[in-house]
């Protein structure tokens, strides 16, 4: 009996360390599964593409400024005459009336890119939205309407700015009316749970919106760049059929060199050939801008002279005209940290933009027409890329960072300049543009300098 019941402890215990062991694993793969989680959260969320005023149009603009505008004064009524409220301030809601009509300024709606249009709105929504209706409902002592008004303020809030700007401004909003409620107002503070847990739900619903709101408009664009990809990839077959063809047309020429028109059909092989080496580096430039939000984050000491040299001397030129155009100018040569695959095709974009704005001009491509400059100065290293073409009109200028959008659809889709845009901010650097209609653009990468 004492030997069996020695078997039975032990079994007891190894079928007790087995499922610990279990259960250990299952907890591993659990956290192993959070923190793949939460490794990818951040890119998909915090990393998406911020913008501080959601579907931005001049109507939506002057809709936001007129609800201001007018329903300031019109709600500063009802709530002191019609359906009194135990606070009200007709001065404070003219003030916010005043500081809502700045949002009807012409300048305002017509450039929605611009860092001080940007700064600007967010400014006001935030001192229209999360501080006034928070000091209003402290101001009330959370009285029913008040306490309805500042959870609807609070989702509105969340469909007008991003999700990450809401959030910060809704926090920081509140807590500075607290502050100037508690300094002024100090034997009016109430606590009340209740009405604390409806706001706290209601801003955990707006947040929740939001970010769904934010991954969409994410995943839209993602597929779009995906399917873009796609196309691309799709359209070697035709072109390696076309190489075949002419690699075939090329070696029955050798074969019959007494032919009458063998050195007509020899210039037609070799431009059918160009033309495939051109059309394959249009398709490699297509698939880099479809990986628009999706660039490998990795540095290497990449020489400036040295990779503006490579490039232009591997671009397709249509001809020996645009290969004579370029001019390199190395004035004081530079090392940063970036990917070199990538930024060779922010040169061949920038290069290929500034060609078609020459062709545009009906330039002769002039010798030093195309000037591409590496230099080095206080704030970094600098490769700047001036044409003389037809250039771009100062009131497109705000927007030609952003994607699908083209001055001119017929030659562009409008990734290029974006996919620059995101290789420089990858590599810690910015791209500034100069430019003017019919007096050429001047595009500049500002890149941080390796330390040596």
């Amino acid at each position: 009996m004492k030997g069996k019941n020695r078997d039975n402890g032990l079994k007891d215990k190894r079928s007790y360390g087995s499922t610990c062991r279990l259960w250990l694993n299952a907890r591993w793969k659990k956290i192993r599964r959070t923190s793949q989680f939460l490794k990818h959260a951040p890119s998909r969320w915090t990393l998406a593409p911020l913008e501080p005023i959601l579907h931005g149009s001049p109507w939506r603009m002057r809709l936001l400024g007129l609800a201001s505008v007018l329903g300031q004064p019109l709600f500063g009524w009802i709530w002191s005459s019609w359906l009194a409220q135990p606070y009200e301030n007709l001065w404070l809601r003219g003030l916010m009336s005043l500081l809502g009509a700045t949002l009807l300024l012409p300048g305002l709606s017509r450039d929605f890119s611009s860092p001080a249009t940007r700064l600007l709105v967010t400014l006001v929504m935030w001192i229209e939205i999360p501080v006034f209706f928070s000091w209003m409902y402290f101001c009330n002592a959370g009285s029913a309407a008040w306490l309805a008004t500042i959870c609807t303020i609070i989702v509105c809030y969340y469909h007008l700015t991003d999700w990450r700007i809401a959030t910060a401004g809704t926090v920081s909003g509140v807590f500075l009316s607290w502050t100037l409620f508690a300094w002024l107002m100090p034997n009016g503070l109430q606590a009340n749970p209740v009405d604390a847990v409806v706001i706290v739900f209601s801003w955990i619903c707006a947040l929740l919106l939001g970010l769904s709101s934010a991954n969409l408009r994410r995943d839209q664009l993602v597929h779009t760049l995906a399917t873009m990809g796609i196309m691309a990839h799709e359209l070697r077959t035709p072109l390696s059929t076309a190489s075949l063809i002419g690699d075939a047309l090329q070696m029955e020429i050798r074969r019959e060199q007494a032919h009458p028109r063998a050195a007509k059909l020899e210039q037609l092989g070799q431009r059918l050939q160009a033309l495939v080496r051109s059309m394959n580096h249009q398709i490699d430039t297509q698939i880099a801008n479809a990986k628009l939000l999706q660039l490998p984050r990795y540095k290497e000491a990449v020489d400036a002279a040295s990779l503006v040299s490579e490039i232009v001397a591997a671009y397709p030129y249509t001809s020996n005209r645009q290969r004579e155009c370029v001019r390199v100018v190395i004035q004081r040569n530079f090392t940063f940290f970036g990917s070199p695959a990538q930024f060779s095709q922010v040169l061949m974009n920038l290069m290929k933009n500034a060609l078609h704005s020459l062709a545009a001009a009906d330039s002769t491509y002039a010798a030093g027409a195309l000037r591409i400059a590496v230099d080095r100065g206080p704030d970094g290293g600098r490769i700047s890329v001036a044409d003389d073409g037809v250039g771009v009109d100062p009131a497109l200028l705000p927007h030609i960072f952003k994607p699908f959008f083209s001055s001119n659809r017929s030659t562009g889709h409008g990734l290029g300049l974006a996919f620059c845009q995101q290789v420089l901010r990858s590599a810690g650097g910015s791209i500034q543009v100069k430019s003017g209609y019919a007096i050429g653009a001047v595009f500049t990468l500002v890149l941080p300098l390796a330390p040596s």
